[in-house]
């Protein structure tokens, strides 16, 4: 009987001390765990393959990010990749550096009238959107000259008016397609018009001061004829070379 008792009472006990050690072991598993975190996976590629995971750790967002100093026409710049990765700035989408590059961007043909590529054609360019290893600058479609990835202009022969002008860039998957934008048709009457124009300007200026001098001319003579004229009527009237009235 006294066993049973003293069973009873060891069972009381540890029914009342069992929550206490519940709430402890609970409270050290919460403190022991590291806390929750979400990661952000970041995909790339086409719709139909299969998503790459390229970064499964914390990232942060950058609310202050503002566009790279990266112009596309200026030569001898760091790449926009570069400087992002410097900066974090932001780049314009890039395409993969396994596809084609797309073509870049004609911005002038200009005839080179003094200097040491005198005789020569400047030909001006903006670059694409995408990796590049190298410009080819395409005439009528034979012709071809090379340049380097940091090249934004170059110069090629003397051209005839209307003869065909391509900017093709390159990388290891090819060279870019023709567009509208990046080939033209070399026209150097541009230069001579702006230069017809100013002769003609000047002309006309000249023109219009000789007609504002003439017209003053003639305004002081009028002016002066009028003078005399009136010293003239204003004589001694009792006086006469013929005698005294």
């Amino acid at each position: 009987m006294t066993s049973h008792r003293r069973n009873l009472v060891v069972l009381l006990i540890f029914l009342t001390a069992s929550p206490l050690l519940t709430s402890h072991l609970f409270a050290r598993a919460t403190t022991a765990s590291p806390p929750f975190s979400r990661h952000k996976v970041i995909t790339m590629g086409d719709i139909d393959d299969p998503p790459i995971v390229m970064a499964t750790a914390r990232t942060t967002l950058q609310q202050h990010s503002k566009p790279c100093p990266y112009n596309p026409c200026s030569e001898d710049q760091k790449p926009c990749p570069i400087l992002a990765a410097e900066t974090g700035c932001l780049c314009p989408g890039i395409s993969r550096d396994d596809a084609a590059p797309h073509a870049p961007r004609i911005d002038a043909l200009l005839p080179v009238t003094e200097g040491e590529h005198k005789g020569k054609v400047e030909i001006r360019w903006c670059a694409p959107s995408s990796p590049v290893s190298g410009y080819t600058v395409v005439i009528d479609g034979k012709e071809k000259e090379k340049f380097q990835a940091s090249s934004r202009k170059g110069w090629v022969r003397s051209l005839e008016a209307g003869t065909k002008v391509c900017v093709e860039a390159l990388n290891k998957a090819g060279p870019s397609s023709p567009t509208v934008f990046s080939c033209t048709r070399y026209n150097p009457q541009t230069s001579d018009h702006k230069l017809l124009a100013g002769i003609i300007g000047g002309g006309v200026s000249l023109l219009i001061i000789l007609i504002i001098g003439a017209v003053i001319l003639w305004k002081y003579k009028l002016c002066q004829k009028a003078k005399g004229d009136s010293a003239d009527g204003l004589g001694n009237p009792s006086y006469s070379t013929e005698g005294t009235l």
